[in-house]
C-alpha cells in the first residue's frame, strides 16, 4: 500500500471512529431524553443517567451532587452514586477546594493528572498515589446549571484509557449535565404542585368541617329574632358561632375565634363544640361552663392552640342575658335610645391556662333593643390604605338600621363592609350574631 492510500485509510478508519463516536453520543443523549419523557421517579431517571455516563465514558464511578445553599460547611449533597461494578474505588466526596472552584467558575472541570494540576494545592498531594482516602486519579464535573443559577454537579471519576478524558467527553458531559438540571427542576416543580393539590385538598376538607358545625337553621323563638352568619376567608380560619337549646324557656348561644388555620383549626373548632354542648347539657353556670371548658380544651390540645369565647344563655321567660366574656371582641347591647353596653365580663382565652376562673354578669334586654356579637375580621377588615373598618362603623350601621330584621342587618353590615374593604382581599373569616327583642 503507498502512502496516498495509506493516507485515504487512515482517514477513513478517522471518519469511522467519529461516527461511530458520533451514533454512540447520540444513543445516550436519546436514552436520556426517553428516561426525562417518562414516568419513573426522579431518583431512577438521575440514576440512568449517571449509569449511562459510567458506561460511556469508560470510568469507575459518577455522581450527581445536588447544591444546598443553606449547609455553608458542605453545600454539595450527593443524590445519586453508581459505581461500575468491578471497581473498588471507595465512596469519596469532592474536595472542597473542587467545589469552591465549581461554585466559582460554573464552568465544566477536567483533571487528568492531579500531580501536575497547579489550580488545587492539596494537602497530601504526594502521598496521592497511596492514600486510601484519596482513591481518584482524574475527575470531569459538568455543573448543573438552570438559568444560570447553579443547582448542583454531574461528576464522573477515574477514566479507564490511558489517554484520560477528551474535549469531546467535557463536552458530552455538559450537555447531559443541563437535562439533568432540567430533570431536577421538573420534580421540584411537580413536588410543588403535588404538595398545593394536597394543602387545597386539606383546606377543603377543613372548610367541609367547620360549615358542618355551624347552625343549619336560626332558632325560632315567640317574640325575639335571633340570626348568624358566618363568611369565611379564602384560606379557612376558625371563626365560630352557636346556638344551643337547653329547654323551652333557655337558649344558649356563642361566638368564637379559634387560633390558627386549616385542619388543625377546623378540629379545635369541632373540639371546641363538643366541649361547650357537653358542659351545656349539664345545666351549669356560664361561668362554670367556661371553667371546665377552658380545662378540657388545655388538656386535650397543644398549647399554642387556643380560643377566644363570648358565651351567653338568653332566659326568655326573665328576659335576661346571662354571660361570660373568655377574650373575644366585646359584644353590644343596644338600647332603643342608641345607648350602648359593652359585655365585656369574663376572663382570659379558653384553652392556654388551665384552673382559670371567670366571672360573668347579666343584663335585660328590653323590648326593640338587640344583642350584636360579632368577630374580629369584622372590625378589623382593612381597605387599600390598611385602615380598619372598626367598632364604630359597625355600630352605626346596626344604630340606623335597628329596626330592621335581625338577618338584614347582618347583611347589611357584610354588604358594607365588602364596600369599605374594596378590592382587598378578605383576611380573616367575617361572624355576625344578632339577638333581637320585638316590640
Amino acid at each position: 500500500m503507498n502512502t496516498e492510500e495509506t493516507i485515504i485509510s487512515n482517514r477513513l478508519e478517522e471518519e469511522n471512529r467519529r461516527l461511530r463516536a458520533a451514533v454512540e453520543e447520540l444513543s445516550i443523549l436519546n436514552d436520556i431524553a426517553t428516561a426525562i419523557t417518562s414516568t419513573q421517579s426522579i431518583e431512577q431517571i438521575i440514576e440512568l443517567i449517571v449509569k449511562k455516563c459510567v458506561k460511556y465514558l469508560k470510568v469507575e464511578q459518577g455522581a450527581v451532587m445536588l447544591l444546598d445553599e443553606k449547609d455553608q460547611q458542605n453545600p454539595f449533597h450527593t443524590m445519586i452514586r453508581r459505581q461500575d461494578s468491578i471497581s473498588n474505588l471507595l465512596p469519596y466526596r469532592l474536595d472542597a477546594q473542587i467545589t469552591g472552584w465549581m461554585l466559582k467558575n460554573k464552568n465544566s472541570l477536567m483533571i487528568n493528572n492531579f500531580e501536575s494540576d497547579t489550580r488545587f494545592n492539596f494537602v497530601s498531594r504526594q502521598n496521592q498515589s497511596t492514600d486510601k482516602n484519596f482513591p481518584v486519579k482524574s475527575l470531569l464535573s459538568a455543573p448543573m446549571l438552570l438559568k444560570g443559577k447553579l443547582i448542583g454537579l454531574l461528576t464522573v471519576f477515574n477514566k479507564r484509557t490511558l489517554t484520560g478524558f477528551t474535549n469531546d467527553d467535557q463536552r458530552l458531559l455538559g450537555i447531559i449535565a443541563a437535562q439533568s438540571a432540567q430533570v431536577v427542576e421538573n420534580a421540584r416543580l411537580y413536588h410543588e404542585e403535588q404538595a398545593l393539590i394536597h394543602l387545597q385538598e386539606e383546606m377543603k376538607l377543613a372548610y367541609e368541617i367547620q360549615v358542618d358545625l355551624l347552625p343549619k337553621s336560626q332558632p325560632k323563638i315567640k317574640g325575639y329574632q335571633i340570626a348568624g352568619k358566618s363568611i369565611p376567608a379564602k384560606e379557612v380560619g376558625g371563626d365560630y358561632y352557636d346556638f344551643i337549646s337547653i329547654d323551652d324557656n333557655h337558649l344558649a348561644f356563642c361566638v368564637g375565634d379559634i387560633s390558627g388555620k386549616g385542619i388543625p383549626a377546623a378540629l379545635l373548632m369541632a373540639n371546641l363544640q363538643a366541649t361547650l354542648r357537653g358542659q351545656t347539657s349539664f345545666g351549669k353556670s356560664c361561668k362554670d361552663c367556661l371553667f371546665f371548658t377552658n380545662n378540657m380544651l388545655f388538656h386535650s390540645t397543644a398549647t399554642s392552640k387556643f380560643a377566644t369565647l363570648f358565651y351567653g344563655i338568653l332566659n326568655t321567660e326573665t328576659n335576661q342575658i346571662t354571660y361570660c366574656n373568655a377574650g373575644h371582641n366585646n359584644p353590644y347591647l343596644i338600647a332603643v335610645d342608641g345607648t350602648m353596653t359593652k359585655l365585656s365580663i369574663g376572663g382570659m382565652i379558653v384553652g392556654i391556662m388551665p384552673g382559670a376562673l371567670y366571672d360573668e354578669s347579666s343584663v335585660n334586654i328590653n323590648p326593640g333593643e338587640l344583642l350584636i356579637l360579632f368577630s374580629d375580621g369584622i372590625t378589623e377588615a382593612m381597605n387599600s390604605a390598611d385602615e380598619e373598618f372598626g367598632d364604630t362603623r359597625l355600630t352605626d350601621i346596626v344604630l340606623k338600621n335597628r329596626k330592621e330584621a335581625a338577618e338584614d342587618i347582618i347583611d347589611l353590615i357584610l354588604k358594607e363592609v365588602k364596600l369599605y374593604t374594596g378590592s382587598s382581599p378578605q383576611m380573616d373569616d367575617m361572624t355576625v350574631v344578632i339577638i333581637k327583642r320585638e316590640t
